[in-house]
């Protein structure tokens, strides 16, 4: 796999006059330093003026609030058109300038607004796009900046707070080491994210949007993050405006909480007063409890806290009801359980993405309601293929072979079963139900010829 990063025009390669002599700055990663990123502020000086470096903020006037959000988008995209058409092939988008009397535009916003805009202006190709942003800290906003154009990230905050960490004595090795660690975990984090797609350069990954949107409004998708798409809608700009503005006023306003601390979070670990989660201590210690003592009171009362907790808007499913018909239809027009539970299925968690109990469980269950369960890309032991005493069989009835990466034993095609082959290579053995071409067929040892998959 490689990191390599080229920032600058790319070559017109079906232009046999100008292709091969265009000059690109080739990094061996995408995360910058703040020297590395001073040095491409300057590399017009040391390179014969082959790149032109323009600094565009992406801040716009504190006073303007949430509805100057729109107009700050607009001017950074035809700012940022103006300089390349000035000659410029990099575009450095900072929000450095962010300070009490301005506010930043989200750099992932900016970003793929920036990025569009240029794509529809034919000038994509002609510029390279650095972030300089505060706002990245973990791999996933690295990944976001980078699918949706960014060629380079400069994490200025996350830098200067390693730092201050050692400054104050909670780290003993050199400024310029804890860097390098960091940025070193930042690219390994990229790396296992891309190979999990199968994508094997930095180069094919950048730009390349593979992302879902959830909780976005169409008509934000459409303008800022085109071909992005969202199985549901959400909230639009004037919404991450508001949000914008109001983070901002909590920074810089006069409220006695965070005068001289930081909000507490709670996005990756449950904090009293931050994001509430599903799983926190009033419900993972009523599951235990349930679990433990075989109790199912306290399991009951395990599921009416998750539930009540829905109706708070943690997840999807509190968003919806539902919508009981004005008359009751006949019992004799409803379709039986006994021919709705063969429809049931578990997802393809392979043995090792999750414990022996787990899995077994999963098979033993839905062979009592009379469904399927799925092995997974791992199979499962031919003990498995035994029925117990007391004649339940933990035998999974779909087997998955997924672009004949794992090998089945030949007892495996021996009995009736569903084979499912993946076409494109899972990501790994516990997500290969992510990917969404798959052909399944009926039969007995017979289908593992047309099962078998070509990759």
């Amino acid at each position: 796999m490689s990191m390599v990063s080229l920032v600058g025009p790319r070559p017109n390669l079906l232009n046999l006059d100008t292709a091969g002599k265009h000059i690109r700055l080739e990094l061996k990663h995408p995360i910058l330093t703040n020297v590395d990123l001073e040095k491409i502020r300057r590399i017009e000086d040391n390179s014969n003026r082959a790149f032109r470096t323009y600094t565009l903020s992406i801040c716009y006037k504190a006073s303007q609030g949430a509805a100057g959000m729109a107009k700050a988008l607009e001017t950074i995209c035809k700012s940022a058109e103006r300089a390349v058409r000035n000659g410029s092939n990099i575009i450095v988008l900072s929000d450095r300038a962010l300070d009490a009397e301005h506010i930043a535009v989200p750099s992932l916003l900016a970003v793929a607004a920036t990025h569009h805009h240029l794509i529809r202006d034919g000038l994509r190709t002609d510029v390279g796009l650095v972030v300089e942003t505060g706002e990245a800290r973990q791999l996933h906003d690295f990944c976001l900046l980078a699918g949706f154009g960014a060629e380079a990230i400069n994490p200025y905050v996350a830098l200067d707070t390693l730092s201050v960490l050692r400054r104050d004595g909670q780290a003993e090795i050199a400024e310029t080491e804890l860097h390098k660690r960091y940025i070193k975990a930042i690219v390994k984090g990229m790396m296992k994210v891309m190979s999990k797609m199968g994508i094997c350069t930095f180069q094919s990954y950048c730009g390349a949007q593979i992302f879902d949107a959830v909780g976005l409004s169409a008509e934000l998708l459409d303008q800022y993050f085109s071909g992005t798409t969202s199985p549901i809608g959400g909230i639009g700009l004037a919404e991450i405006a508001e949000e914008t503005a109001r983070r901002h006023r909590l920074a810089f306003g006069t409220s006695p909480n965070y005068r001289h601390a930081l909000d507490v979070g709670g996005e990756v670990a449950q904090r009293i007063h931050g994001e509430r989660h599903v799983w926190n201590s009033d419900t993972v210690s009523l599951l235990q409890h349930a679990v433990r003592a075989n109790d199912y009171k306290e399991f009951k009362a395990y599921t009416k806290k998750v539930g009540e907790q829905d109706e708070g808007l943690i997840s999807l499913r509190g968003l919806l009801d539902f919508d009981f018909a004005a008359e009751p239809i006949p019992l004799d027009e409803v379709e039986p359980a006994a021919s709705i539970l063969p429809r049931f299925a578990t997802g393809a968690m392979s043995f090792g993405s999750i414990s022996w109990e787990a899995h077994t469980t999963l098979a033993i269950a839905l062979n009592r309601l009379g469904g399927k369960s799925n092995t997974g890309e791992g199979g499962e032991d031919r003990v498995r293929y035994t029925p117990l005493p007391n004649g339940d069989s933990m035998r999974s009835a779909i087997k998955q072979v997924a672009s004949g990466r794992s090998a089945s034993p030949p007892n495996t095609w021996s009995m009736p079963m569903i084979c499912r082959s993946r076409w494109r290579r899972a990501p790994s053995p516990a997500k290969a139900a992510s990917c969404p071409a798959t052909r399944s067929m009926t039969g007995s040892g017979a289908c593992a010829i047309p099962c078998r998959a070509s990759g």
